[in-house]
């Protein structure tokens, strides 16, 4: 499944080539609580289908209303940008769905340039991170490409939006717990592959859309040009394939390195690391392990449960309390049963 940036992106691109005229909404400020963060963004055709959202349902519905119907049915209007507020009053925060005291601000695009959308896709179907930058009052989009993302960013006059490749998850070993983490991380709209040397491993893989990989895994994670929306989760449970590619992963730009275990081999293999590859305590601090959130998770898909929401908070800059770290967890309840 296709990350929802790009597949707006991509639907707003074709449905222009086709000839039919497009509205491109882009949340561009909040106030208080909002269903969906800034930088959101929705593609409506002028036949009132829509992909993507910018709230909870009703600021679409509006959308569709004011910009469709409201034209009777012959198209969407043209002209520059334009920036809409919902929710300022209790009344349209009501009407619109939106949380109590909540404000959500709009930059509406009507009909982009299908060029540029066309271009935009292409870099980032190549892998590279693109800044997008739209000055409202002469409509001219830029793009460039960039190293860094940048938060997004709208002072009135110029929309900046750091757009990049899909998020990726490599996973070594193809095990059931894989399989479930897997699927879990293809409706987060991440693209997943699988590394596994071991052919009885992968000859049973069963869930479609991931792409196999057959290699050391830690030549996969070198030749895998890993950059800052990947992460990498170890699961073959064998050190021979999990201490050798996240030690390539640790001296990469991953957002997240994970390998499962037990304390007890988590704690041995920070040990090894350290001891027979040089590692240090400040070298593994980004080695999650044992790795998920602390839910009492038994089976493999409740592991894959915890384990994505993991992945989920790091992606978004989220940092989890204490008492969800796995180890910490389990001391504590440890102690309180001495």
């Amino acid at each position: 499944m296709e990350s929802i940036d790009l597949l707006v992106l991509r639907s707003a691109r074709d449905w222009l080539a086709a000839g039919d005229r497009v509205l491109l909404a882009t949340v561009a400020r909040t106030w208080g609580s909002s269903p969906r963060p800034v930088g959101s963004m929705m593609a409506l055709r002028n036949d009132g289908r829509v992909v993507g959202s910018v709230s909870g349902g009703c600021i679409e519905d509006d959308l569709i209303h004011r910009y469709t119907t409201a034209y009777g049915g012959d198209g969407l209007a043209d002209g520059p940008p334009e920036v809409v507020r919902y929710g300022v009053s209790a009344d349209e925060a009501h009407r619109f769905g939106l949380p109590c005291g909540g404000t959500l601000e709009l930059i509406l695009e009507f009909s982009p340039a299908w060029q540029v959308l066309d271009a935009l896709l292409s870099q980032l179907d190549s892998g590279q991170l693109v800044r997008r930058q739209l000055v409202l009052t002469t409509d001219k989009v830029t793009l460039q490409p960039t190293a860094t993302p940048e938060q997004f960013s709208f002072d009135g006059e110029q929309m900046v939006n750091t757009l990049g490749p899909g998020y990726r998850l490599l996973m070594i070993g193809a095990g059931a717990l894989a399989e479930y983490l897997a699927t879990m991380a293809l409706f987060n709209g991440f693209k997943v592959s699988v590394c596994d040397p071991r052919p009885e491993h992968m000859q049973t893989w069963a869930v479609s859309g991931v792409e196999r990989i057959v290699g050391m895994p830690d030549d996969v994670v070198r030749d895998f040009a890993v950059d800052l929306r990947t992460c990498i989760v170890a699961l073959s449970h064998d050190p021979k394939l999990d201490d050798l590619a996240l030690l390539e992963a640790l001296h990469g730009p991953a957002f997240y390195i994970g390998a499962i275990g037990s304390r007890r081999n988590s704690q041995l293999r920070r040990e090894r690391l350290i001891e027979h590859f040089g590692e240090t305590q400040d070298s593994l601090e980004r080695l999650h392990g044992p790795i998920g959130i602390y839910i009492g998770s038994k089976t493999p898909a409740e592991i894959a449960v915890s384990v994505m929401a993991e992945i989920l908070a790091a992606k978004n800059g989220v940092g989890l309390p204490g008492a969800l770290n796995v180890a910490s967890a389990k001391a504590s309840l440890a102690a309180l049963h001495n």
